[in-house]
């Protein structure tokens, strides 16, 4: 990436990563997720991205060489895990991000897992502290975070209530198990929430679209509920009334990329919890196309278009 745009101002060029740093791990990408993220780096609507950069969040692929201070991987382990610079053939990754591939997953499904199930892992357990029995509410329930945010919710045990703006993914989101869906430009979440509850509300509300779902949202909580804060696809700039107090609402706002939780326990947790449940086959990663990575541009505008459930993944021949 040279300039910001549409998906048409992307460009492939012949880069050289040079030496491989002594605490890297070289991989050779097989896959790479797409997250709406990108799309909003792409356009120059990420705080903080700078020019020139190489595309891609989240890496699964084949282990080519390790640095001389890397002793936990090495050459030929199958591997997945979160990097920026993933679209490309190789990329360098640090190893405290990276994981091994459990065998029974192809690499197209280990690219669906690092940013979209690590992020929900940690909203819903690192800051909303999900247990079994919650009522849990998934605002777009279709996307990358939204659809792992379901399986993880589900496989603890909690009741789920989804949101999107297109009948097809509630009708997804209900196949993979979701108890009830509201299409949110159809319908009042909070009422629809409230009734579903017999007017308890709920205790988790993961907000990932921002201003245009926020008033909704804090309205279907419930006494003690938790809002999460993590997205702005429908604008950055929320306002609420402080009669969440009477519930005792929590808003609670995170980051992956900056909270030094992510690390500390989300990072272990998911390794000790989630990875045995991915190679039993308990959670199973939401893969919506597979595509060439030389048709990144089109797969931009199928995001863009929000028309995928789960993930759109790129792959390379190995």
């Amino acid at each position: 990436m040279k300039a910001f745009g549409g998906p048409e101002v992307m460009v492939w060029e012949d880069l050289h990563l040079g030496a491989l740093p002594p605490g890297a791990v070289r991989v050779r990408v097989g896959a790479s997720g797409i997250n709406f993220a990108e799309t909003r780096m792409r356009a120059g609507d990420y705080s903080g991205q700078e020019l020139p950069f190489v595309m891609g969040m989240e890496v699964a692929g084949i282990v080519e060489e390790v640095g001389a201070q890397v002793a936990e991987f090495k050459p030929g382990d199958r591997v997945f895990g979160r990097v920026r610079g993933a679209h490309a053939e190789v990329v360098d990754c640090d190893p405290e991000h990276l994981m091994r591939l459990p065998d029974n997953l192809s690499l197209a499904q280990g690219a669906a897992i690092p940013v979209g199930f690590l992020t929900a892992w940690h909203a819903l357990y690192t800051v909303g502290n999900m247990t079994a029995g919650e009522r849990i509410l998934v605002e777009a329930v279709g996307g990358s975070v939204g659809s792992a945010a379901l399986a993880l919710a589900k496989q603890a045990g909690c009741w789920t209530l989804g949101t999107a703006s297109r009948e097809d993914k509630l009708d997804r989101a209900t196949a993979m198990g979701c108890d009830a869906v509201v299409n949110y430009t159809r319908e009042s979440v909070s009422e629809r929430a409230r009734a579903l509850t017999d007017g308890a509300g709920m205790d988790i509300g993961l907000m990932t679209i921002g201003d245009a779902t926020a008033t909704e949202l804090i309205d279907a909580m419930g006494m003690d509920g938790r809002v999460v804060m993590f997205g702005s696809t429908g604008g950055r700039d929320i306002s609420f009334n402080l009669r969440i107090g009477i519930l005792n609402i929590q808003l609670l706002s995170m980051s992956i990329s900056t909270s030094p939780a992510f690390m500390a326990r989300t990072m272990p947790a998911f390794r000790a919890r989630a990875l045995p449940m991915f190679a039993s086959g308990e959670l199973v990663p939401v893969v919506d196309t597979i595509m060439p990575m030389k048709e990144l541009v089109r797969a931009h505008a199928m995001v863009d278009e929000r028309s995928h459930f789960g993930k759109v993944i790129l792959v390379n021949e190995l």
